[in-house]
This record gives C-alpha cells, structure tokens and sequence, in this order.
C-alpha cells in the first residue's frame, strides 16, 4: 500500500502591517487628539464650531483606526470583517440607545413640580 499524504494549501495570509503603518496610524491619532483638545479650549471659536470641528475630527480618527489598527480593508475576504464589524455597529447602538431611552423615562418618571419637590425635601428635613 502507498500513503497518499495531502497538503492543504490556503490561499488565505492575514494581513501584516509594518512598523511604519503602526507609527503612521498612532502618530495620526495622537495628532488629530491634540487637534480635538485644541478646538475644546479655545476662546476663539463658538460652542458649536468647535462641537462641529470635534465630531468631524472623531469621524476621522475612527476611520484611521480602522484602516491601520483594525486592518479593515486588507484582509483576503472583507466581507467576513464587515459583517462582524456592522454586528458590533449595531449592538452598541442598541446598548446606547437603550440606555439613553432608559434614562430619559427615568428621568420623564422622577420629574416633579416645584412645589412637590420643596414639599418632599422639607418633609425629608426631619430624618
């Protein structure tokens, strides 16, 4: 009898960042942080500028996160990466929006007028 040996042979490398993808992503992250904080504490822009210029800017470093410490978009086979990255997209926006939902009723339930609120803290004073 002959063995017969078979050898797997998988297309499939994951992917290797270099050294310099990895500094060029922290040093864009690190440098677009500075730039947020910047916006944050100056005098000469308005609230929502500087809201605005934030939110632009947090955009951006999610994506270049993405791109060089996620590796999103150099894969083999992107689809895989992209569903599993739209299923966490999707169950942080439930857990953010039902918190968020949470709070609101919570805070809609525990609202009292003026008058019921002095009322209970004086009847409180006594404790």
């Amino acid at each position: 009898m002959s063995e017969h040996k078979s050898t797997l042979v998988s297309s499939f490398q994951p992917p290797h960042a270099s050294l310099r993808a990895y500094v060029t992503g922290f040093v864009s992250c690190v440098v677009i942080t500075l730039v947020m904080y910047l916006a944050g504490i100056s005098d000469t822009l308005s609230r929502n500028q500087a809201l605005g210029i934030i939110g632009v800017l947090a955009i951006v470093q999610f994506m270049v996160q993405l791109r060089y410490f996620l590796h999103l978009g150099d894969e083999f086979r992107p689809r895989w990466k992209l569903g599993v990255f739209a299923l966490m997209i999707t169950i942080v926006l439930i857990l953010v929006g039902g918190s968020l939902w949470i709070m609101s009723n919570l805070n809609y339930r525990m609202m009292h007028s003026s008058s019921e609120s002095s009322e209970y803290v004086k009847s409180q004073d006594g404790l």
